[in-house]
């Protein structure tokens, strides 16, 4: 299956702890409570007690603060905090399955959607984190997450994000998912993209990217390559454009090199005039489980980390709480 981005505490059934949150815990929560007391919240005691913690920790301080003093973490950051940095705290302030809601309904928000934030969050997901995120968007905001989708999405990116948020992804079998069977699909791509004598059948091509697990994209590639000459990833590029291409290709990349796929994420929120903050944001706070593994295929691709794009492209209290973020994983030297 797909990479999973949130950490195996998250998909428990239970996950209250036997014994408490700890008193690491609570000493942060009561921290955050006297940080926000009075007039102007404290953002540095925040960005502290919020910012060097991982997924597994946040989750635990978001429940622990609302049950000691009657009030979600999530209101609190947004009474306290603005803009991008008020934002990004409070997508730190959720579990991670309930921030990445916040940050597709971010993305619905103003004229014409964040199209790269919302494929980056449903393209190329596990079955099990796509049905967490469609049930969780209804809890949160009473709202059909595919209704929403279906009213912001039109033409191939809408056929492509529903192909993924069906959560289909057939689990590998070797029995079936045969090297005979890579080169039938690397066939019938061909035969509906560079192939086909009149346009492309993209809706063709999705179906099969969308189904096939990783390890079986890693065959049709291969078999692409050796009878067509070049790589599913440039037959994509030839064949489709704009937005919908990048996201293709950011499907594959995420089901054969997740790592390298998300470092390119980060660099695409950081690229032209203008930083996309919200892609950003998101990036940073959706990978960090996996984030040792991507700030590695950073370096290894573009010769910087991930701290050099944040110091170059954010300010202030935005760029200290992203910069904490970072080095809770990957300690900046020196």
């Amino acid at each position: 299956m797909s990479i999973d981005l949130y950490p195996p505490f998250i998909k428990q059934d239970d996950l209250s702890p036997d014994e408490g949150f700890g008193a690491e815990i609570d000493e942060d929560c009561e921290m955050i409570n006297g940080a926000t007391k009075g007039f102007g919240g404290d953002p540095d005691t925040c960005i502290a007690c919020l910012g060097a913690k991982d997924a597994v920790e946040r989750w635990k301080l978001s429940r622990r603060y609302e049950e000691l003093y009657d009030k979600p973490l999530t209101k609190l950051m947004k009474d306290e905090f603005s803009g991008d940095f008020g934002r990004a705290m409070k997508m730190l302030a959720m579990p991670i399955d309930e921030a990445e809601c916040y940050m597709l309904k971010k993305a619905f928000e103003g004229l014409g959607c964040n199209v790269k934030v919302v494929y980056s969050i449903l393209v190329g997901r596990s079955n099990d984190e796509i049905n967490r995120i469609k049930k969780n968007y209804y809890k949160l905001y009473t709202k059909d997450l595919g209704k929403q989708l279906a009213s912001e999405l039109h033409g191939d990116m809408e056929r492509l994000v529903f192909n993924c948020f069906q959560g289909g992804e057939e689990a590998y079998d070797p029995q079936h998912h045969t090297e005979e069977k890579a080169m039938e699909d690397a066939d019938e791509i061909y035969e509906k993209g560079q192939g086909k004598f009149f346009g492309t059948d993209e809706k063709g091509i999705f179906k099969i990217l969308c189904a096939s697990p990783p390890e079986h994209i890693a065959n049709i590639d291969k078999a692409y390559a050796e009878k067509r000459g070049y790589t599913l990833t440039k037959a994509m590029e030839k064949e489709l454009s704009g937005n919908v291409r990048d996201a293709t290709i950011y499907l594959i990349g995420m089901k054969t090199n997740p790592y390298a796929s998300a470092a390119a994420m980060v660099k695409e929120a950081c690229r032209g005039l203008g930083t996309d903050e919200l892609l950003l944001t998101s990036c940073i706070v959706r990978y960090q489980y996996i984030l040792k593994d991507v700030m590695a295929a950073h370096i290894d691709i573009y010769g910087k980390t991930i701290h050099d794009r944040v110091k170059s492209e954010t300010s202030g209290h935005y760029k200290e709480l992203l910069l904490t973020v970072l080095n809770a994983v990957w300690p900046e030297e020196g």
